[in-house]
């Protein structure tokens, strides 16, 4: 049997496409750093074999597949090549596999993660549906007739994909490493939207999806009258959220999602709007939505004494304020605190007021050092910069974490998509 060998098996995507194809009942491996990550535990619990990088790991036989961030130049990679073994970038296989579904590609520069989980969740349960989210979590379902997916913009990688769907969340100024400005942005979604065969779901709340042109049907979905899915009369309580949907202002059904914040609400109508476009039953949409528990890092919660400590990976100041957004609607009388690590440094010197203004909005917040990337590790401003901006802030570390204690009965949001987990470790191994 082929064994399907991953180069970089922990990356977020390359986690979840392991673990479907060897539901699939494929012979999966892959190799990768030795640091832990928290996508390798799902591959552990499956039992897919985890190697150190090594270019004996490549044998005759394999078929091998490349995650993004490793060049052409990695070792295994030049063994394979060497070998002459087929070779193929992760996006691109991608690519190839999803023709053998319907297939939905969940897109925008935030909420993918969330709204791909959702979406799949719902989908699963009126008809046998594959996934793949970018949190590392994927399966592969016998004789599945959807594969919900998450398609990333960055590097313009999901021009790979055609799929028969696409879910546009929103288009926003992000990977300033890679992209010029907005307009660049708009660019790569718009290349991206000639690429569906049969709809699209975008978001008719953001400027820039309004813009959107394809050659299939362009649905939109949110709160103005405009769109063709409208949510309307939208109740917010410490329990969740209850609206009513209008299809083209026509009263559809009334929807409840346990979760917060206007986003989780955009969210949930991007997967009503496609569910009632592919006749799913609503009153199993309703039931679905009210009975999803989330995906990884994203308002993760737990309660250690009468702290309630959040996991998220806001790592953009439009996620930052959505993010506060949502603890204050569920914990309204609570002290809301901002512990954030900034991703990447040209993030941070690009989006540095807007970084400010978001963190503003929290009651205190915390800053820990900016965590760099293999493509980035060093720039030309600090956490200091940062800090400057956001009177009151204090600049932290794993050992002066426990200056956290203070705020007691808070809400303490541990934000970031580097190590910020480190910082959580380290606070609560100090409550203990």
């Amino acid at each position: 049997m082929t064994i399907y060998h991953f180069v970089g098996i922990k990356g977020s995507g390359m986690s979840a496409l392991a673990q479907i194809l060897h539901d699939m009942g494929l012979q999966v491996q892959g190799s990768d750093v030795e640091k832990r990550f928290f996508t390798q535990v799902a591959l552990e619990q499956s039992g897919i074999k985890i190697l150190p990088f090594s270019k004996e790991n490549i044998q005759p036989g394999m078929n091998i597949i490349v995650g993004n961030a490793f060049p052409d130049t990695h070792e295994e990679v030049v063994e394979a090549n060497a070998l002459g073994l087929p070779v193929v970038r992760y996006h691109r296989f991608l690519g190839d596999f999803m023709k053998q579904f319907t297939s939905v590609a969940v897109t925008g520069a935030h909420g993918k993660t969330s709204t791909t989980g959702l979406l799949a969740h719902v989908m699963k349960g009126a008809k046998p549906t594959a996934y793949l989210i970018g949190d590392g979590t994927g399966r592969g379902t016998e004789n599945a007739e959807y594969f919900a997916f998450e398609a990333c913009e960055y590097r313009r990688h999901f021009l790979s994909y055609f799929p028969d769907y696409a879910i546009m969340t929103n288009i926003d100024f992000d990977h300033p490493d890679y992209f010029a400005n907005v307009d660049d942005v708009f660019s790569a979604f718009q290349e991206m939207a000639w690429q569906v065969n049969k709809g699209i779901f975008a978001c008719g709340d953001d400027e820039q999806l309004q813009k959107i042109q394809a050659k299939v049907p362009v649905v939109f979905y949110g709160f103005d009258d405009e769109n063709d899915f409208q949510a309307r009369n939208v109740v917010k309580t410490t329990e969740g959220t209850t609206f009513e949907v209008y299809v083209r202002n026509t009263y559809y059904n009334t929807f409840s999602i346990p979760t917060f914040g206007n986003h989780n609400i955009l969210n949930a109508l991007s997967v009503i709007a496609l569910s009632h476009y592919e006749d799913l039953d609503a009153s199993i949409v309703q039931e679905r939505l009210m009975s999803f528990e989330g995906v990884k890092r994203r308002f993760s919660e737990k309660r250690i004494g009468e702290q309630v400590i959040i996991d998220d990976y806001a790592h953009h100041p439009t996620e930052i304020k959505a993010t506060i957004e949502a603890a204050r609607q569920k914990y309204p009388d609570r002290e809301v605190v901002a512990v954030f690590q900034p991703h990447t440094f040209s993030r941070t010197q690009t989006f540095l007021n807007e970084f400010a203004d978001s963190l503003n909005l929290a009651d205190s917040a915390y800053l820990c050092e900016i965590f760099g990337s293999a493509r980035e590790n060093h720039g030309k401003l600090s956490i200091e910069d940062l800090a400057e901006k956001v009177p009151g802030s204090k600049i932290i570390s794993e050992e002066s974490i426990e200056a956290l204690k203070a705020h007691e009965k808070a809400v303490i949001l541990f934000m970031g998509a580097g190590d910020v987990q480190k910082f959580q470790d380290a606070y609560e191994k100090s409550l203990v």
